[in-house]
Formats: C-alpha cells, sequence, structure tokens
C-alpha cells in the first residue's frame, strides 16, 4: 500500500534526444552512413596534415618521367609489369602528381562546395517556406515562384550562367574563389525549392495549432511567433533536406565539373578527377573508379543520414 504521507518524488522526465538518439541508432543504414561521412570528413581534412604531398606539385626532370603514369600499389600484387611507386600508393597520373593527395584535396572542395550550397539552399527554402505558409498574402505569388523554378531546366540554366558570369566573378575573387562562389550561389538558388514546399506544409499545419493560438491570444508578435513557436517545429524536415542537400550539391558540383564548366584545370575536384581520367580509361581505370567511388561513398552515405534523422526526429515515426 502506498505510503501518502511520504511520497516518493517522480523520476525526472526523460531527455527527449535520448529518445531520438535510440530511434537513430536502430536505424542500421543510417548509422552506417553516419560513420562513413564522418571517415570521408576527417579523412579529407585531417588527411592532407599527414600525407603532406601537393596536390599540385609537377616533378621536374628524371623525376617527372620516374613519377608519371604510376599504378596503385595494389595493381602490382597482380601484374608484375605495371609501374608501381610506393612512396604513391594511389599512382599518379600523366604529369606525375599524387594521386591520393589530389582525391582528398578534392574532396575538401567538393564537400566545402556542398556545405555551403546547401546552407544557401535551406536559408532560401526556409524563408520561402515560412512566408508563404504564415502569411496568406505571399501564400500565392511564392508558391507560383516555387513552381516556377521547379519546371527549369536546371543544368542547362546552370551551365549557362556560368558561362554569363564566370569571366567577371574570377576576376574579382580570384579564378578559384570566383568559381567557388559562383557554383555556390548557382547550386543554391537552383535547389531551395523542395525545402521551401515542406516548410510551408508544416508551417499551414502548426499555426492552426493550440500552443500557436493560445501564443497569439496573449499577444504574442509574428516574429516571436515564428522565431520561438513555428521554427523549432520544423526543425526535422529542415534538418533532412539540409543532409539530402549536401547530397544534391555534390551530384552538380560533380557534374559541372566533369563537362568542364567547374573549377580550372589544374585545381582538382571529385568532378574534374573523374573528367580527367575518361580519356585514358582503358589504361588507367581507376583514374576515374577513385573518385568515382568517393563521390558514391558521399552521396549515399548522407541520403542513409537523411532517412534515418527523418525517422528520429518525426514523433509520428519515433518509437515503431
Amino acid at each position: 500500500m502506498t505510503d501518502l504521507t511520504n511520497p516518493q518524488p517522480a523520476s525526472a522526465p526523460r531527455n527527449q534526444w535520448l529518445d531520438v538518439w535510440d530511434q537513430f541508432k536502430s536505424h542500421r543504414g543510417a548509422l552506417i552512413g553516419s560513420v562513413i561521412f564522418l571517415l570521408i570528413i576527417a579523412t579529407v581534412y585531417v588527411g592532407p596534415l599527414i600525407w603532406r604531398i601537393d596536390p599540385q606539385f609537377l616533378p621536374q626532370g628524371r623525376d617527372f618521367i620516374t613519377l608519371r603514369d604510376t599504378r596503385p600499389i595494389w595493381v602490382g600484387l597482380w601484374d608484375s609489369s605495371a609501374k608501381v611507386n610506393w612512396a604513391h600508393p594511389l599512382g599518379t597520373d600523366n604529369l606525375g602528381r599524387d594521386t591520393l593527395a589530389r582525391l582528398m584535396f578534392g574532396g575538401q572542395v567538393s564537400i566545402a562546395v556542398g556545405l555551403t550550397a546547401m546552407l544557401l539552399s535551406l536559408l532560401l527554402g526556409t524563408l520561402v517556406g515560412v512566408l508563404a505558409g504564415f502569411t496568406r498574402k505571399l501564400d500565392g505569388p511564392l508558391m507560383r515562384l516555387t513552381d516556377l523554378f521547379l519546371a527549369l531546366p536546371l543544368l542547362p540554366l546552370i551551365l549557362v550562367a556560368s558561362l554569363l558570369f564566370r569571366e567577371s566573378l574570377s576576376a574579382a575573387f580570384g579564378p578559384e574563389g570566383g568559381t567557388f562562389l559562383l557554383i555556390v550561389i548557382l547550386i543554391g538558388i537552383t535547389s531551395w525549392m523542395p525545402t521551401a514546399r515542406i516548410v510551408r506544409g508544416d508551417v499551414l499545419a502548426l499555426k492552426e495549432r493550440e500552443f500557436v493560438l493560445a501564443a497569439r491570444s496573449i499577444g504574442t508578435t509574428n516574429n516571436k511567433l515564428i522565431l520561438r513557436h513555428i521554427l523549432p517545429n520544423v526543425l526535422s524536415p529542415i534538418m533532412v533536406s539540409a543532409t539530402l542537400g549536401i547530397a544534391t550539391a555534390i551530384i552538380t558540383e560533380s557534374a559541372l565539373s566533369f563537362l568542364g564548366f567547374g573549377f580550372p584545370p589544374d585545381f582538382p575536384t571529385w568532378g574534374r578527377l573523374l573528367n580527367d581520367g575518361v580519356d585514358r580509361l582503358v589504361s588507367f581505370p581507376e583514374r576515374s573508379i577513385l573518385p568515382g567511388v568517393m563521390i558514391s561513398l558521399t552521396v549515399l552515405s548522407v541520403n542513409y543520414l537523411g532517412d534515418g534523422l527523418r525517422d528520429a526526429l518525426d514523433p509520428r515515426i519515433r518509437g515503431r
């Protein structure tokens, strides 16, 4: 029988983020994807601190003849005639540049483009979605603008814009800086539409909920209503869109570099390395396979990560 004169203190409520973590780690694909993505991040950003070969170093004289067109060390295990240099485990290109160093440097550029373009598209998509869902007068025009962007052929539009603005931006910020800024802006302003539509749908549902009506009844301003009550509750779709936006931006940057509209030829990215390896695909297939595998692993791991975040952050799915 319970002693009512000496009640026991109630246990503290369980932290909601622990429930999110429990649901996330039960998604095996998302867990493996997050580990692979973190390993890729660590490899491309920490690896150059250990592997200190300059990715743009061009050997001269006899070193050029010795180092050019070497194969990865695993090729030498079954082909004794292959030209292998153990100082360059992934081989070198036709100019003697180290493939491993170029892969890591190219990963830094591709992932930096993906993250920056994702942040820009997320900012635009969230802004448009919140304004369209919260303000009835802006809903129609903003959604028609979103439909217009969805109907445009984005890749040809990006290619044309790249040709038009490349020279001016390169003159202002340098060849690499101008190209980085151009690609980030082009990807960001052409990939915000899915986020806007998702956020708008959630805002339309949330603004009729009891806690929002209660906050409005006590005189809460629209700005505080959005920042304190609406945005925290659309965090789940925003985070999912963020992970998927990284994958989209990396693929788009790789496609631009592969088509020759990306960074300068001597500035390695995964897409540029993929393009450089196509001309000698039969003789040196690893030059296209290696950057292709890195792109595929990054995109696949990010997609699984986004899938797991969607399940973990959605309270309707959590706990199933």
